[in-house]
């Protein structure tokens, strides 16, 4: 009877435990996901993206990089381009500062496919990973 006891307290116990843990699931940042709550407020909202008004773009790509590590970089004609799972963040000069647009991953490929071609695989082929669940793998 007494080991019945023991036992019981020791489920009870453990049960205790695992209700008031959090399992480990605390919302962190995912690898290779776009940090782009991150960019709506560390920057300013434009027409076409986000500003940086006084950085230039080395700085405000290592900034994003380093917040949220990009799959690949490519660094081309004065602009910084991060490939994240989906995405790509795209950090143009501008007169002041610069300027950061988040496009989807197909989307910018195409927009600027002279820039990242030779580099970066085409959303269509079997080297992209990307799409979202099930797609690409």
């Amino acid at each position: 009877m007494k080991s019945a006891r023991c036992i019981s307290a020791m489920f009870l116990a453990a049960v205790t435990l695992t209700a008031c843990s959090d399992g480990g699931s605390a919302k962190k940042p995912k690898h290779n996901d776009v940090p782009h709550s991150w960019i709506t407020q560390q920057y300013s909202p434009s027409n076409t993206g986000y500003l940086d008004s006084t950085d230039p773009v080395g700085k405000v790509a290592t900034e994003i990089d380093g917040h949220t590590a990009a799959r690949k970089r490519r660094d081309n004609d004065g602009r910084v381009f991060l490939m994240y799972r989906d995405d790509i963040v795209a950090i143009s000069p501008q007169r002041k500062g610069s300027l950061i647009e988040v496009v989807d991953y197909a989307v910018g490929y195409a927009r600027w496919n002279p820039h990242l071609r030779l580099a970066w695989p085409a959303p269509d082929s079997n080297e992209f990973r990307g799409g979202g669940p099930g797609s690409g793998k």
